[in-house]
């Protein structure tokens, strides 16, 4: 399987991330990246941009030979079920990834999942990261069950239980598992913290084949599913990417 889009990476705006927006293009044109996401960590987390930072991505361009970028955030989950980010900062991204970070102290399972519950059904929120991790445990059916019925992707981190989430691999194969019965949309993301990891799914694989999930429900296949989920979920069209990706014939 092929994978064209990364959804998940973070650059040099995150202080614990070590490449630029430009060697992370460099990167995907090399190596048959065909679209990524720069998404890094929303305000709450002590070493992430200023929120001037999102706004301002609108100066990002659109494509870089040949590479398609989408302008997101990986927003952190508060202690009031909220997100880091104003929504009208929100709503001028192309994609919000959301997710608990260590900028929320660890709570309860309970409590874990009301607050995932909330951001799903805020309307904010396109893929809920990591969700597997074991810092953060939630009621995994009813979080998913919920992302189902909101249109909300889940993704399968490929950096879980390789660096930054040791002993989370059981809680992600669990949810895929979960996510074929409920039919879940899936995001896979890197979360690349340097440019050469990005487009690195091995983890994400092992998972999936693990848990028997298959690929009909991945977003990163194609970038023209993933531009197509983003419009379900309300976002303008980008017209100038479905032209890159689906020429116009005469």
């Amino acid at each position: 399987m092929r994978f064209l889009v990364d959804l998940h990476t973070h650059t040099i705006a995150s202080d614990h991330a070590y490449s630029t927006i430009g060697e992370y293009i460099n990167y995907a044109s090399e190596t048959g990246i065909q679209m990524f996401a720069i998404t890094d960590h929303g305000p709450a987390v002590p070493d992430a941009p200023h929120k001037w930072h999102f706004n301002n991505l609108r100066v990002v361009p659109r494509i870089v030979d040949d590479v398609a970028i989408l302008r997101g955030v990986e927003a952190n989950i508060t202690a009031t079920g909220g997100l880091d980010l104003e929504e009208a900062t929100l709503k001028r991204l192309d994609i919000v990834l959301a997710g608990f970070h260590p900028s929320l102290t660890p709570s309860d399972k309970v409590t874990h999942t009301e607050l995932a519950l909330s951001v799903i059904k805020s309307g904010l929120v396109d893929v809920f990261a990591h969700p597997g991790w074991q810092m953060y445990p939630i009621d995994m059916e009813a979080v998913l069950e919920c992302a189902k019925e909101n249109n909300v992707a889940i993704e399968i981190n490929s950096s879980s239980s390789v660096n930054t989430r040791l002993g989370s691999h059981e809680n992600c194969v669990q949810i895929a598992k979960l996510a074929k019965k409920i039919g879940n949309t899936i995001a896979l993301g890197s979360d690349a913290h340097i440019c050469y990891f990005m487009g690195n799914f091995d983890e994400s694989v092992t998972v999936i084949e693990e848990a028997g999930l298959g690929y009909s429900k991945v977003l990163n296949t194609s970038p023209v599913k993933v531009l197509e989920f983003l419009e379900s979920r309300g976002h303008e069209r980008i017209q100038e990417l479905h032209e890159l990706f689906v020429p116009i014939s005469y």
